[in-house]
């Protein structure tokens, strides 16, 4: 896990790194804004699909919810 709850980050700036297959791939924010919520923790085990992260847009823009 590379950001933190109620970091602002940047688009396109990194939030966690996966592990699958011994490859470590990082899953980004697709907007600028401010992180709401982690719901992963280092070492868990996931899927596709899983929600990892909730980030709310800069400005009173929209808030994502990061899938995989």
């Amino acid at each position: 896990v590379v950001a933190n709850v109620g970091d602002e980050v940047t688009e396109d700036a990194t939030l966690i790194i996966m592990e699958a297959m011994k490859m470590e791939i990082p899953v980004v924010a697709p907007i600028a804004g401010r992180v709401t919520e982690l719901l992963v923790v280092e070492g868990e085990a996931g899927g596709e699909g899983v929600v990892v992260a909730r980030v709310e847009g800069g400005r009173a823009g929209p808030a994502l919810t990061l899938r995989v």
